[in-house]
């Protein structure tokens, strides 16, 4: 029993040592990486603001086709009106 607690504080010690520097060693971010990922970050910037004028001109031209589709339905309104009325004459 002693063996053990005497074992356990180097072999704790010990993990704690090799799991820093193994930590250490594999921790880092090169200058490259941060480089790609500031490329990466405009690009996204870059495509949510093509996405966003897409979806403003989606919203604009959705509207001149309402405009369109309101005068064309009045235009067949007066044309209907307007076959009615002619129906009415004596011919």
């Amino acid at each position: 029993m002693n063996l053990l607690k005497a074992l356990k504080i180097p072999v704790v010690a010990g993990a704690l040592i090799l799991s820093a520097s193994l930590l250490a060693g594999c921790g880092g971010v090169s200058e490259a990486q941060f480089a790609e990922l500031d490329a990466l970050t405009a690009e996204v910037r870059s495509l949510e603001s093509e996405a966003n004028t897409l979806k403003d001109e989606r919203a604009s031209l959705e509207a001149e086709i309402s405009e369109i589709n309101r005068k064309l339905a009045e235009c067949n309104k007066q044309k209907e009106e307007t076959r009615a009325n002619l129906e009415k004459l004596p011919k």
